[in-house]
């Protein structure tokens, strides 16, 4: 049975796999810009990532494989602009990384961590949920858009 959790420090060396797919994925989209294979974060930064209330991480599981079979996970973070001048005072939960494990994709996973992600938003007093989408994965895009989301800024460049 597929369950949506928390990740726990058990789980960092399957999420360091996923954080090397993720990274792979962005290095052949844009390999000027991203190395490849590595990791954003290394297993002592997770477990610190892990153990704060701010940036949960949560993970999906496969409970009927042996030890919880890491499928995908999601990377969030608290956000919320404070006495700005312009902006709002909103609470914001931004999605930092997602991944679903090359060999489950297709099979639900994805949306299984996002469902899960906005219930957790709405029942926790968020306003919205943000993240960014590189362009060189349409794949993603097209999936986020599939969830509902919709472009709220983009980000250009020049390429010199």
């Amino acid at each position: 049975m597929r369950v949506v959790r928390r990740a726990k420090v058990e789980d960092i060396p399957s999420i360091l796999d996923l954080l090397v797919q993720v990274d792979m994925v962005h290095h052949n989209g844009r390999p000027d810009l991203f190395k490849g294979p590595t990791t954003k974060y290394n297993a002592e930064e997770l477990k610190i990532i892990i153990g704060d209330d701010s940036t949960p991480v949560f993970v999906c599981v496969d409970d009927d494989a042996d030890g919880d079979k890491v499928l995908g996970h999601m990377f969030c973070v608290f956000k919320q602009e404070k006495d700005d001048s312009v902006l709002t005072d909103i609470k914001t939960l931004y999605i930092d990384d997602i991944c679903v494990d090359e060999k489950a994709r297709g099979l639900g996973v994805g949306k299984s961590l996002f469902e899960f992600i906005r219930d957790y938003a709405k029942s926790e007093g968020f306003y919205n949920i943000t993240l960014n989408v590189w362009c060189c994965n349409p794949d993603a895009m097209k999936f986020y858009e599939a969830m509902g989301m919709e472009p709220q800024k983009i980000g250009m460049e020049m390429v010199l």
